[in-house]
């Protein structure tokens, strides 16, 4: 069992220890924190990865990882090294989250907690860090509405793997529910998008279009990257600039909201997702229960399990207010205006 005695000071909370005292246990060494990323295919999780190591070495622990490149028993095995590496505590992105329960198991086995980052780990041992997914799903299905209130809507949902693409489509269906009932929209086709990748969601739209002769008005897309397939799909019929949503806040895709090619990209500020798991792991690494992780709240998963929590609010962005990214340092006004005539600000 990895329990030991922490010598920061008095770890009570997650949010305070990381800043007081470097991360060392009794026995001399220092702190380390293992990370298993589902992969790196899409550009949010390199600044997630940026913002954790950030943290962690501001707090004196030192960071180690693997990448499971999509691949759900590789992640099994990768995990199964980082515990044999020593690591104090698990930050898991879940590529299969119905998969991922034998690598809980293994770190429970040896006393190491685990934070599901991001991504739900339907167990009561794993705490879940994320943003709230219902309402990112909310915020793309109002930005769509907004800009068209009646059409013919397809849903490209996210990886059928994914807890978080079901949470995005019950919120978007919570604010398109009234103008279905109403006769206002028509859901024409909705698809998972397997791996989250813009390829297939690529082909899904192929398909969706011409097996309804481009009949299509907008489309809630769940992700940058399957907005990105979708944009690409589109623009291939001359039907780019139809409302399209996504979430992330990918560079490529808030150049599309400057261009108006995309709609919304529900923002999610990575950093701050990144260093709140750092932080966290530190703190129940050194000792500090789940329930008294700074801002955390017991939630009940879908199935039923009763879950230690902690929800991070997300940001849409539109055209309206595209300089709030450029403000908050998330992209350069070159990247955001590429490509951009005449703009909304601050590409004017």
């Amino acid at each position: 069992m990895k329990k030991r005695t922490f010598l920061a000071a008095a770890m009570s909370t997650a949010l305070t220890a990381v800043s007081m005292a470097p991360a060392a246990f009794a026995d001399g060494h220092s702190m380390t924190i293992g990370v298993s990323w589902s992969n790196f295919q899409e550009e949010r999780w390199k600044t997630d990865e940026a913002a954790i190591k950030a943290a962690l070495d501001a707090a004196g622990a030192a960071y180690v990882s693997s990448d499971a490149q999509s691949s759900s028993s590789k992640q099994l095995s990768d995990v199964e090294s980082l515990i044999a590496q020593g690591v104090d505590a698990l930050i898991i992105l879940a590529q299969d989250s119905a998969a991922i329960g034998p690598a809980v198991q293994a770190a429970a086995d040896e006393g190491i907690p685990v934070v599901g980052y991001d991504r739900l780990i339907e167990d009561p041992r794993a705490f879940y860090l994320t943003f709230d997914n219902v309402e990112v799903g909310r915020m793309q299905a109002r930005a769509v509405f907004e800009a068209l209130p009646e059409g013919n809507y397809v849903m490209i949902k996210g990886s059928p793997t994914d807890p978080n693409a079901d949470f995005l489509r019950g919120g978007q269906q919570e604010v398109l529910q009234e103008a279905i009932d109403a006769g206002k929209i028509n859901i024409v086709a909705e698809a998972y998008t397997d791996g989250w990748l813009p390829a297939n969601a690529q082909r899904n739209m192929e398909q969706i279009l011409t097996a309804n002769d481009n009949k299509v008005d907008a489309v809630v897309a769940s992700n940058d990257g399957t907005a990105g397939g979708v944009v690409a799909a589109l623009s291939a019929q001359g039907m780019e600039g139809i409302p399209v949503s996504g979430q992330d806040g990918d560079h490529a895709a808030l150049n599309r909201v400057a261009l108006g090619t995309q709609t919304v990209s529900v923002w999610k500020d990575a950093r701050d997702l990144g260093k709140a798991a750092a932080e966290i792991a530190v703190a129940l690494a050194g000792g500090t229960a789940m329930a008294d992780v700074a801002d955390a709240q017991e939630w009940t998963s879908p199935g039923g399990t009763t879950m230690t929590a902690r929800f991070l609010t997300p940001v849409p962005i539109t055209a309206d207010n595209l300089s709030t990214v450029v403000d908050a340092g998330w992209i350069e006004k070159h990247a955001l205006c590429q490509g951009v005539s005449g703009g909304p600000a601050p590409c004017n």
